[in-house]
């Protein structure tokens, strides 16, 4: 079983309903151990779009990183998202941000995440649950991290990570 760190946005509908959504159907493929608080932030890159919801979770799962990415992909359509341009509105993003201490770089998939040292939306609910995760590239813990980064996005806290895991729980 490896332990994976995802990250989950929504911009588009209702955040909240899809942050859970999104949660729910991870959970049919994966146990959920941990879910951070939510955070409101504003977007990064193309800054003309409502304001995104972001929280991250950690599960543990014997999916191989590609099933996993495939099963995002999938979640992700079913949700409504349809792919667009870069940094687009979406109902719903989940992003592979450690799998493990694992490394990879493919056409396909890059873990650790390529900008997951760059994001305070990531870094902030990551820090949260995982403070001391090491990243296999940097060799620092996520808390330092955070600590390093230089950001301008704000980032929000506006709901407690139990909303999250009641959705979960009630499934169970």
């Amino acid at each position: 079983m490896a332990n994976v760190y995802l990250g989950l946005g929504s911009n588009l509908g209702d955040r909240r309903q899809n942050l859970a959504k999104a949660l729910q159907l991870i959970s049919k493929k994966a146990k959920v151990e941990k879910v951070s608080s939510i955070y409101e932030t504003e977007p990064v890159g193309f800054k003309e779009q409502p304001f995104f919801l972001n929280a991250v979770c950690c599960i543990s799962t014997e999916l191989s990183p590609e099933q996993l990415l495939d099963l995002a992909k999938k979640i992700e359509a079913d949700l409504g998202r349809i792919p667009s341009f870069k940094d687009a509105p979406r109902p719903v993003d989940i992003d592979i941000l450690l799998y493990g201490d694992q490394i990879i770089k493919s056409q396909h998939l890059v873990i650790p995440h390529p900008r997951l040292t760059q994001r305070a939306f990531v870094l902030v609910p990551l820090a949260e649950i995982a403070p001391e995760v090491i990243h296999p590239e940097s060799g620092k813990i996520v808390k330092e991290l955070l600590a390093d980064l230089e950001y301008s996005e704000s980032v929000r806290k506006c709901a407690e990570a139990r909303e999250l895991m009641n959705v979960i729980e009630k499934e169970a």
